[in-house]
């Protein structure tokens, strides 16, 4: 299977010359098709695609912001299609930004993307001063190696179903009043018997948050799966992550942003992820406004979850409403429908069929 590469050109001459360097070496001996504009993103359904965008020094990229239009207008446009990303930049920063916002773009549109898809060259490189320190290299060395890796985990094969799938539920809400939870509890009816599902409420001062012990430490406990703070993540939410098969976060957006709790769980997941990844578990999420933003609480899912603790992302991954009122989100124009896809697609990505 040839890989598609979407290599928008950058707003001036030479502003990709490192990223072609890197793709030059990642892409040697590989069958590729090469996309450089929106008006080529066709009959792509079911491929594998590596977005590689160059941002210079502005951050911007006008030929990707029409890529980003289209992505946008047409929601069935990379169905069935699985992704990785390099994005590069003059600047320290703008890339991540870039890249989750590309990546919810392709995302509605019905893509995938693998745990860990983000290659990430930015400024000066010294966001791989670690790695390149591990593999004895220098920045660029490491910048290679790592968009190496990503495009041989793109072109591998992958099956996440299970013939009785768990679902790990995370949520900071009352059962009472909250939006979130009230569509959650109409997914669960749709999955039926045929899930396992785990819900695991993080309110009330159950929570501390990471408070960034050092690395070694933080290796230390994670090695031994558990947490120099324990409680409730060591007791519940470790073991759970370890059993589930795809996690689902119920995000009310709090002043554009995941709730304080929601936030200290992702945060405290870096002791797990010390000593594992999670490639191989698929990550959902319902989000609720009570006015508007709920793009901006996806991206962050994203780039916690995805990008950062390497959960796969499955094609339109959350639904996203907006509702004020308590029970407001159920009384919607068309939300029975949407619910109908959204658990459907919870079922298509895990039940073994």
């Amino acid at each position: 299977m040839a890989l598609h590469v979407i290599w928008p050109a950058p707003d001036q001459a030479g502003a990709d010359s490192r990223l072609a360097e890197i793709l030059n070496g990642t892409l040697e001996g590989r069958e590729i098709v090469l996309h450089r504009r929106a008006e080529e993103l066709n009959g792509l359904r079911g491929e594998r695609l590596l977005f590689a965008l160059p941002l210079g020094e502005t951050g911007t990229n006008l030929e990707g912001v029409r890529i980003l239009a289209r992505l946008r207008r047409e929601p069935d446009l990379l169905a069935g299609c699985t992704a990785g990303l390099v994005v590069d930049g003059a600047s320290p920063l703008y890339t991540k930004s870039a890249a989750a916002e590309l990546t919810l773009a392709a995302n509605l549109a019905g893509c995938a993307f693998l745990g860990r898809p983000l290659v990430e060259g930015a400024g000066n490189l010294a966001n791989f001063r670690v790695q390149a320190a591990n593999l004895g290299t220098d920045l660029m060395g490491a910048y290679r190696a790592a968009a190496r890796e990503l495009a041989a985990r793109l072109e591998g094969e992958r099956s996440l179903e299970r013939e009785t799938p768990e679902l790990l539920v995370l949520h900071a809400s009352s059962h009472h009043t909250s939006n979130t939870v009230a569509l959650w509890e109409q997914t669960r009816e749709r999955l039926g018997q045929d899930f396992i599902c785990t819900e695991i409420g993080l309110r009330n001062g159950t929570l501390y948050d990471c408070s960034g012990c050092p690395y070694t430490m933080c290796l230390h406990f994670g090695e031994r799966g558990g947490c120099f703070y324990g409680g409730l993540m060591q007791e519940e939410v470790y073991p759970a992550v370890r059993r589930c098969d795809g996690l689902v976060m119920l995000c009310p957006n709090y002043n554009d942003a995941l709730s304080a709790n929601l936030t200290a769980c992702i945060n405290r997941l870096t002791a797990l992820f010390r000593q594992t990844r999670f490639y191989d578990k698929a990550l959902f999420a319902v989000v609720v406004s009570g006015y508007s933003g709920g793009d901006i609480v996806a991206r962050q899912l994203i780039s916690a979850l995805n990008m950062n603790k390497s959960f796969y992302l499955p094609g339109r991954f959350a639904l996203m409403e907006t509702a004020n009122d308590p029970g407001g989100a159920l009384k919607l124009p068309g939300i029975q429908e949407r619910l109908d896809a959204f658990a459907q697609n919870i079922r298509d990505t895990l039940f073994a069929r």
